[in-house]
């Protein structure tokens, strides 16, 4: 009898963008089960899922339990049976213990059993990756699948991105198409750099190029979907929407040149700032949905970070789930009384206030002996901002809802918050948005409702907040320009030292003054301490507090140039 595969020249490839939960493998099998059937009734060949999608990516030391790891591969083998109903058969991803070690792998099954499995050979090792540390490298470069006649080569997401030959060598030995399994984090830009990077593959190997990406936000990350198709001549093929969940067939037709997408959406891609406010609005709802969390409880303060934290609430969970605290005190101005509660008003979400006074005052009254013969400053300033918070996770215990916490990466960046005060907090979505793209962000959303949004239309955050001076209002006619530059110069500077790592020379060369970048710099090392306690929050820039930039908190270093 003869088993040789017979070559084809249609194949109907499903991609499924979809959101896995780390850790629940359970439910990821069930929802890759539901996608294989959405497939399957599309007229489906093969379903592409991507990187470790049974354990949930990034998995991080979750892969060190035995016990996970085997749960992993039960779960995989399960799966695999059920291709023997002679639906499409799938490329999944899970974590794989062999021999060789433990590895970020991808199984491919089909007629109900695993047909191949795949290694990735190119661990990343920067950044907000660090899979060194939990995988093996696979110890032999991959060569392609026979999957029903056609060679498919599997490069596992960073086997595209380095220089180990892994896509030539798939071409070398005979791949005619590279399917590639992904788990590429959001960050502001990235869809170019993805897709130059496998223009690039498509420019050495010749061969076309499927590259499938997860969605979802997970802890800091966002997962945005954008999976696409690079055809051999080195255009696109298809281009799949960014932050939506979705199983999309693609039709490939071998001819005499290869293989070709003869069939695929075209989806719009969003602009910067709609992409950037989608990013944090869906890291905040999977944050909160995942976790277990049924609502948000925020400070409403009448300025503008928290104005659009509140306006990102609502978009993500709806006006019902959120609740806004105004907790004002001698220094809380009028305006500022009247923009909250407008705010909260154009937003629908509950609006409740609490003043403080009676708790700083109580503060302040049992540490008078303690605090005899000294001036009054940022301790005082810092009780109301304490007392705040701590009112903020009373009603956190109190209801079980989560307190997102409010400060942007500029005040971070310098230390312009306060510890268990206003850093109070369980999610920060804003927390990777210098202010000046705060701003734009509001006005953004003013214009416009993103796709997916469950917030109302029409300005939601008043404009009388977008144009004040910001302030903390800690002390009578305080603005933040008292003790920092302006916004705009301020996050230049820290997008040269915190982006960009530059020297104090380059920076200074772009038109600032030398002590004022010597300051900042000093002012980013020692507020190091905070920002290891402070809340997680959505990754935007290439490079964010915590996964991407671990600095020492003792260190004497500065850049005299």
């Amino acid at each position: 009898m003869n088993t040789k595969p017979v070559a084809r020249d249609i194949l109907r490839i499903a991609v499924a963008q979809l959101t896995p939960v780390v850790g629940d493998i359970a439910g990821n099998i069930a929802k890759a089960r539901e996608a294989r059937a959405d497939a399957a009734r599309q007229g489906a060949d093969l379903v592409l899922f991507t990187e470790l999608f049974i354990a949930g990516y990034p998995p991080e030391d979750l892969v060190l339990k035995p016990a996970f790891v085997a749960a992993c591969e039960r779960a995989a083998t399960e799966f695999a049976a059920e291709t023997a109903d002679g639906g499409p058969g799938v490329i999944i991803g899970t974590p794989l213990r062999r021999k060789s070690g433990l590895h970020n792998s991808v199984i491919v099954a089909d007629g109900g059993k695993v047909i191949a499995e795949r290694y990735k050979i190119d661990l990343p090792n920067y950044g907000e990756f660090d899979e060194k540390r939990v995988f093996q490298a696979g110890p032999d470069m991959p060569g392609p699948v026979n999957y029903r006649g056609v060679r498919l080569g599997i490069p596992v997401c960073e086997d595209i991105w380095g220089d180990l030959g892994v896509c030539e060598t798939l071409a070398e030995s005979g791949a005619e198409i590279l399917l590639v399994p992904n788990g590429s984090p959001y960050c502001r830009g990235k869809i170019d750099v993805r897709q130059q990077v496998v223009i690039k593959q498509v420019i050495e190997t010749g061969l076309p190029v499927l590259y499938a990406n997860q969605l979802g936000g997970q802890d800091e990350l966002v997962f945005d979907g954008a999976s696409f198709a690079i055809s051999a001549d080195k255009q696109l093929a298809f281009q799949m929407s960014q932050f939506e969940e979705v199983v999309v067939v693609t039709d490939w037709k071998r001819s005499e040149n290869g293989w070709e997408c003869v069939d695929g959406p075209v989806s719009r891609i969003p602009d910067s700032e709609e992409a950037d406010y989608r990013a944090c609005m869906l890291g905040l709802r999977d944050y909160v949905n995942k976790n277990g969390f049924k609502n948000v409880v925020l400070g409403m303060s009448g300025g503008i970070d928290s104005a659009l934290c509140a306006a990102l609430a609502v978009d993500a969970l709806g006006e019902e789930r959120v609740r806004t605290i105004m907790m004002p005190y001698r220094y809380t101005s009028s305006d500022s009384l009247k923009d909250a509660e407008d705010c909260a008003r154009a937003l629908g979400c509950r609006y409740d206030i609490v003043p403080i006074f009676e708790p700083v005052e109580g503060f302040m009254h049992a540490l008078t002996q303690l605090f005899e013969g000294t001036k009054e400053g940022i301790t005082e300033e810092n009780l109301q901002s304490r007392a705040r918070g701590t009112i903020l996770m009373a009603i956190s215990n109190k209801f079980g809802s989560m307190v997102v916490t409010t400060g942007n990466k500029s005040e971070m960046s310098v230390g312009y918050a306060t510890l268990y005060g206003d850093m109070n907090g369980g999610f920060n979505p804003i927390k990777d948005l210098y202010k000046m793209q705060v701003y734009a962000l509001a006005s953004w959303r003013n214009g416009t409702v993103p796709p997916g949004a469950l917030g109302p239309s029409g300005e939601v955050i008043p404009q009388n907040i977008i144009d004040k001076a910001p302030s903390a209002e800690l002390r009578e006619n305080q603005t933040d320009q008292d003790s920092l530059p302006p916004y705009p110069v301020l996050d230049d500077i820290l997008e040269c030292l915190v982006e960009n790592e530059m020297g104090v020379d380059e920076i200074v060369a772009r038109g600032h003054d030398r002590d004022l970048v010597h300051r900042i710099e000093h002012l980013l090392y020692i507020a190091e301490y905070k920002r290891r306690q402070a809340a997680p929050g959505v990754k935007i820039t290439k490079k964010n507090f915590g996964r991407d930039r671990r600095y020492p908190i003792t260190n004497r270093f500065r850049d005299r140039g």
